[in-house]
């Protein structure tokens, strides 16, 4: 048995936002997912009605899901919780919709979400997010001091833009940023300059953005490596997201092609975790 890479696309970020007005379906969408050979997809498990065509949708094409939630009490988890039993899912992403000034006060609402998702056996990740619990990095790094096995989803682009990391990054804050890691259970994958939460990684001038966050993956991967047992499968998510995401032009419409975007990254992260094993 080997440890395997499984790479999700977003269903966010397949909106298409553009000025034209049109939009794929459902179907559509998952019909590119399916043919471009991704693993699974990300999806919202707030709303049973959503949740049961979106099953329909994906059966028997094999794919995978990561049910995203956005709580904001320990209550909030049971529907997604009871979605993803009768609908099973990789793991539930779970954004912590609350905003509390004080660490003592998030740990009620972290043992409780942790409670419920060992009762279910499901296994359920706190996502690293803006304008979320896990806004700030000191703040979450605070958190972890307190649960130090609290599982994590790292999404690396929030807290490089949140913080305004100066370039090159220095020593201090790539050990911030390795600490995250040393909990991350799963990743979403998008790539931030220090003033842009979503750069787009095709222009070569964005290069040095891109080798800073493969290099970040590349130290979270073999953490998660290093512990994770043998048959253990690994979830990154592409999430290239729409406008306000996604950079625009004068038009109004994305500057690249994200789905195109979507497919390189896809193939940078594959390159580093086959370069790994």
């Amino acid at each position: 048995m080997t440890q395997n890479l499984l790479i999700f696309q977003s269903l966010w970020a397949m909106e298409r936002r553009h000025t034209d007005g049109f939009e794929r379906t459902l179907d559509e969408n998952i019909a590119m997912i399916r043919q471009a050979g991704f693993d699974g997809i990300s999806a919202h498990y707030t709303n049973r009605r959503d949740v049961v065509v979106l099953n329909e949708t994906i059966r028997g094409s094999g794919l995978k899901i990561e049910a995203v939630c956005f709580p904001r009490s320990v209550e909030d988890l049971r529907l997604p919780l009871e979605l993803a039993a009768a609908f099973p899912v990789s793991h539930i992403n779970l954004q912590p919709d609350i905003r509390l000034r004080r660490v003592e006060a998030c740990l009620p609402l972290l043992d409780g979400w942790m409670r419920l998702a060992e009762d279910a056996g499901i296994p359920v990740f706190i996502e690293t997010h803006r304008d979320r619990m896990t806004t700030d990095l000191f703040f979450t790094l605070d958190l972890l001091e307190q649960r130090p096995e609290l599982p994590l989803l790292a999404d690396l682009s929030h807290f490089l833009v949140g913080r305004e990391f100066a370039f090159p990054v220095d020593g201090e804050n790539h050990a911030h940023i390795r600490r995250i890691l040393q909990n991350a259970r799963a990743f979403h994958g998008r790539v931030a300059s220090r003033e842009q939460v979503q750069i787009e990684i095709a222009f070569p001038h964005h290069r040095p953005w891109v080798d800073l966050f493969l290099q970040w993956w590349n130290y979270g991967f073999r953490h998660w490596r290093s512990r994770a047992a043998d048959d253990a499968e690994l979830v990154f998510t592409c999430e290239l997201g729409p406008k306000p995401y996604a950079i625009t032009g004068r038009d109004g419409n994305d500057s690249t092609d994200r789905w195109a975007e979507a497919l390189a990254l896809r193939q940078m992260v594959r390159e580093l975790w086959d370069a790994l094993a």
